[in-house]
């Protein structure tokens, strides 16, 4: 055989090769389908699921799921006409689950740049909260200047979004950062600092347990957006959807309906705990 012969069988071959690879793929593909495809099929709704009031919460003696998120994805499925199925993951592993196909969906997800590279978000927004306080009875915090004083002595949970803000935003006080929540609120409770500052909804659920203090939103109020993470895939139905139906609960009040609902359940009065819809913050005194 020439060499001639031998390199045009050995192309022959390599195009055979990669052709079979390539009706292989889009055979494997066509199998999986997008996320939409598989919901509308299967008429099933699997949520990423993880302990964190108001967020998601698991009855210890019942096992069954509820808060903001589970809510969603209540109301969602129901609005698929789907069957909706929790599975439990972790803050921390929520993207790598996302992307290896565990669940179609995982609410209450920040939309960062660095989680943004690996999977997708909605354009529109889940809801909103805002940097709180915790404070102790009789201490002024209307606006962000009442706090920024050498002898106001304000906890943090280190490495955050409330302690780089408060870093920034309240230069003389005396600011004391906590490995965790937990450490953080325990500074409060036992009068070792004036205030905790985290996002509000959590703070809400701190202050019900240790029962003193005001949940505040000082001026000017510190917003952000939270929102629902899918997986990155070429059909964007799913996400595109997703994002019309979390703006449609959000403007109709559903969406603050479903965090009403979880703080009842804990025993709070929504009518004392700042919204989740930014809209209402002026309501929240």
């Amino acid at each position: 055989m020439t060499d001639v012969t031998w390199q045009r069988r050995a192309a022959i071959g390599l195009g055979v090769a990669g052709t079979a690879a390539t009706l292989a793929a889009s055979r494997a593909a066509a199998q999986t389908g997008s996320t939409w495809d598989r919901i509308r099929s299967k008429q099933e709704l699997r949520i990423g699921v993880t302990s964190g009031e108001p967020w998601f919460y698991k009855d210890p003696a019942s096992g069954a799921w509820s808060g903001i998120g589970f809510s969603a994805g209540e109301v969602i499925a129901k609005d698929l006409g789907a069957k909706l199925t929790p599975v439990e993951t972790t803050w921390g592993n929520a993207v790598a689950a996302l992307q290896a196909d565990q669940f179609d969906v995982m609410f209450v997800l920040d939309a960062t740049p660095q989680r943004a590279l690996s999977i997708d978000f909605p354009v529109q927004p889940f809801f909103y909260y805002a940097q709180g306080v915790l404070v102790r009875d009789g201490l002024a915090a209307k606006r962000w200047t009442d706090l920024d004083k050498p002898e106001v002595r304000i906890a943090v949970t280190l490495g955050t979004a409330p302690d780089r803000d408060v870093t920034a935003r309240l230069p003389h006080a005396h600011i004391e950062r906590y490995p965790g929540n937990d450490q953080t609120i325990l500074a409060f409770q036992s009068g070792h600092v004036d205030a905790v500052c985290l996002y509000h909804p959590a703070l809400v659920l701190q202050q019900h347990r240790v029962n003193m203090g005001k949940v505040v939103l000082p001026e000017p109020i510190r917003a952000s957006t939270t929102s629902a993470g899918v997986r990155r895939e070429a059909d964007k139905s799913w996400r595109d959807w997703l994002g019309l139906a979390l703006d449609f609960y959000y403007v109709t009040g559903q969406t603050q309906q479903f965090y009403e609902a979880f703080l009842r359940s804990r025993g709070i009065d929504p009518s004392e705990a700042p919204a989740v819809m930014r809209e209402l913050w002026g309501a929240h005194a």
